[in-house]
């Protein structure tokens, strides 16, 4: 007689979440292209789901979540099952730009975000944060090899703000926590090198308004910032395809509500700045944007020069009096 085995926990854990996970996906138009197997920094079993949208196949986003990950269970509550679905709307729309992982700093930097592993891990050199390792890229489009490799690490108080260390819970601000650190110019662009932290502390986050901030920025600096992101990620990157210029990913960097970025994108269209798609939340550069190419590469170029690191020197030579 074959008897046969019966499923582990972790496989039980691992149907249930693929399970719901798909359900949501669904739910947003996404389509689970593929749900391996995988294991967190910490050895703890996980699933990397690669989404796309139906018929664009080849424009992915991944999600990964610990196989406890649980939406129904009675410990998850109402928060779990909102975040999941609030999390895959926006990535349905992230997937119809023409690259979606890639980003635009508010100094003009682009870039794209790759390798984070999820969730959250606790430091093994004995801090007491939280972790998650990723990288960025440099987006230019000459495929240059400049990249960071990051360790985003969260402090114990940043921690109690975040209901759970997972992605859809913390992938915003992560990202966001990056882009400003890079601003800031506490991130450097290598060609090769080790992990750079980014720190991600309560700094970022007020109490009193109950929200993250990153930026303070005017109307006319977000109209800019729109602008070079249709630029580059439509114009340089997406091959003029519409890009979403009303990503609350952008809104929460920017201190703006989306309800602020669509007044932009409106003034933008009326100035004959951007073409607006069928979908009035997508944009594509005019050719008058596409001739102020020197001017956003020049901010670029500027950019890249203060993340930079630059030397003394007289102390470099030996010429000191320390």
């Amino acid at each position: 007689m074959t008897q046969t085995a019966n499923p582990t926990q972790n496989q039980i854990q691992n149907q249930a979440l693929t399970a719901q996970v798909t359900t949501a996906a669904n739910a947003a138009g996404i389509q689970i292209v593929a749900a391996e197997p995988a294991v967190s920094f910490a050895g703890n079993p996980t699933t990397r789901f690669t989404l796309a949208l139906p018929g664009a196949l080849t424009r992915t986003l991944q999600l990964e979540l610990s196989n406890t990950f649980d939406t129904v269970g009675p410990e998850a509550g109402p928060e779990f099952a909102q975040q999941l679905s609030l999390f895959l709307r926006e990535t349905a729309n992230r997937l119809r730009n023409p690259r979606p992982s890639s980003l635009l700093t508010l100094s003009g930097i682009p870039l794209s975000y790759s390798r984070f592993e999820w969730p959250f891990h606790e430091s093994t050199a004995g801090a007491d944060t939280s972790l998650v390792h990723g990288q960025i890229n440099l987006e230019d489009g000459e495929a240059s090899p400049l990249h960071a490799k990051i360790a985003a690490a969260m402090t114990v108080t940043f921690r109690d703000i975040v209901r759970a260390p997972e992605q859809p819970f913390a992938e915003s601000f992560i990202l966001n926590a990056v882009r400003k650190t890079l601003d800031q110019g506490q991130l450097e662009l290598v060609k090769s090198g080790n992990r750079q932290p980014v720190p991600v502390t309560t700094r970022y986050y007020s109490a009193k308004q109950n929200k993250f901030i990153f930026n303070d920025t005017d109307e006319s600096q977000r109209r800019h910032f729109l602008a070079a992101k249709t630029f580059w990620l439509s114009g340089v990157l997406g091959n003029g395809a519409p890009v979403w210029l009303l990503d609350p990913r952008d809104a929460q960097y920017l201190n703006a509500s989306v309800a602020e970025l669509k007044l932009s994108v409106e003034t933008l269209a009326q100035e004959a700045v951007i073409t607006l798609a069928a979908d009035p939340a997508f944009a594509s550069p005019t050719p008058a944007l596409l001739q102020q190419r020197s001017a956003f590469q020049a901010e670029l170029a500027a950019a890249l020069a203060s993340i930079k690191p630059t030397f003394n020197e007289d102390m470099r030579g030996g010429h000191t009096n320390m």
